[in-house]
């Protein structure tokens, strides 16, 4: 024992990966393992630049956007953010999912996980995480080779604020709009696995809680007197047409949606207006289907154009370009049938199947993406509202019951409401 008046032994004065082997402070200055990570982590990075400057580009192949490279400016989140673009950016990953996908249903006659902790087609093995951690699938596969976006499930699940202040923040969007003199419209796109839900597998990771939130969504919009509920109406058409309005592996609606969001909106601004709408089918189309991709997989998506003459004789419907994140501007319509105020459209993906459709109609009509808010606070919506007479939003299901939806947030309306008064 050391006595009371004794120092205790000073730590020598070299670094302790310095000191022989056999003392009892030394430490390796990188371990095996912490090179091999090391490693690895310069290559992970490295990646994408040394493809990117031999010409390789990452494609978009998820159904959004790629993770944007983050700024050393947003402090600490630079380095969250790295890891997300680096994944989004390997060049090869999408034939990496490809190829995970073709193994794991060659030799295990299943679908690969992708992260997923449970099987969609059956219950799942471990015990459940805590409601806030469950980890959605990013697609569910049902039943006739149909395929829905697991967002819609996991939205409908893990809100990020109750619904009722969603819907508030909707109210006072659209209240403090009308309050400046303008018209404001909400068309809500509905979500496949709302809209057709008999495909959907007869059991599956959130079912309760996603049937739950339907009904009680779709409730509290229809007390919404400015909201334009479709859903009547994409059933409908596509009982005429024999088939549904959403393709089986795709996440949107057809141009079926699009005309009817057009003559919907039309409608509500001027009852009558589409009375003398001629609407016939044109050529057929096939794009690559949006879900397949996300578990390694390729689909095709068919469709068919129409031709809309709002006088019921001269077909008004343009091709327009289909991204939005700056102004689009449509002015060609005119004549009966057309409506010639301004109207400025915050839309999304759903949007672009209505382009088309929404040129023939309306002859004064302005449409921007209602996500560029995240970037300016709403400034841009802002200053491309500020001429017009009416404003449509319109949102898909899955984004606003998630309540997440910059739009709504308060320092974006408070800007937009500052531009209006101005």
């Amino acid at each position: 024992m050391r006595a009371h008046n004794e120092q205790p032994a000073a730590f020598p004065a070299v670094h302790e990966s310095w000191l022989p082997r056999e003392h009892a402070l030394y430490r390796p200055r990188h371990s095996g393992r912490q090179t091999l990570a090391l490693v690895c982590a310069i290559v992970f990075f490295a990646t994408p630049l040394f493809a990117f400057a031999l010409g390789a580009r990452p494609t978009e192949f998820e159904n959004r956007a790629l993770a944007p490279f983050p700024s050393p400016g947003d402090g600490w989140s630079f380095f969250t953010d790295l890891g997300p673009w680096a994944t989004d950016h390997l060049v090869f990953r999408e034939d990496a999912v490809h190829a995970a996908d073709a193994i794991s249903r060659g030799l295990f006659g299943e679908p690969a996980p992708f992260g997923n902790k449970s099987n969609d087609a059956g219950p799942i093995q471990a015990p459940p995480p805590p409601p806030d951690h469950v980890e959605y699938p990013a697609v569910v596969e049902g039943k006739d080779e149909w395929l829905y976006l697991g967002d819609e499930i996991s939205s409908h699940c893990q809100l990020e604020q109750p619904l009722e202040e969603t819907v508030a923040r909707l109210r006072k969007l659209r209240n403090g709009i009308e309050a400046t003199g303008r018209t404001f419209i909400t068309v809500i796109a509905p979500d496949k696995a709302s809209l057709i839900p008999e495909h959907l597998p007869d059991t599956y990771l959130g079912k309760d809680c996603h049937q739950r939130m339907v009904d009680e969504f779709w409730q509290r919009m229809s007390a919404e007197d400015y909201v334009l509920d479709l859903r009547d109406d994409l059933l409908d058409w596509g009982e005429q047409l024999g088939e549904p309005v959403y393709g089986p592996q795709d996440a949107h609606w057809s141009d079926e949606g699009g005309v009817l969001m057009a003559r919907a909106v039309a409608e509500r601004l001027r009852p009558g207006i589409s009375d003398t709408w001629k609407v016939t089918p044109t050529e057929e189309w096939r794009v690559p289907a949006d879900i397949p991709p996300l578990i390694g997989r390729d689909g095709e998506t068919v469709g068919r154009d129409y031709a809309v003459a709002p006088d019921g004789v001269e077909d008004q419907t343009q091709e327009t370009r289909t991204e939005y994140q700056t102004p689009l501007v449509l002015n060609t319509a005119s004549g009966a049938g057309t409506y010639g105020l301004g109207v400025g459209l915050l839309g999304d993906s759903f949007t672009i199947r209505a382009l088309p459709y929404l040129a023939a109609a309306f002859g004064n009509m302005t449409v921007l993406h209602h996500g560029t808010t995240a970037d300016d606070d709403g400034a841009a919506v802002a200053d491309m509202l500020a001429d017009k007479d009416v404003v449509v939003l319109e949102i898909a299901e899955r984004s606003l019951v998630r309540g997440a939806a910059t739009i709504l947030s308060d320092p974006v309306m408070s800007t937009i409401f500052a531009g209006l008064t101005e």
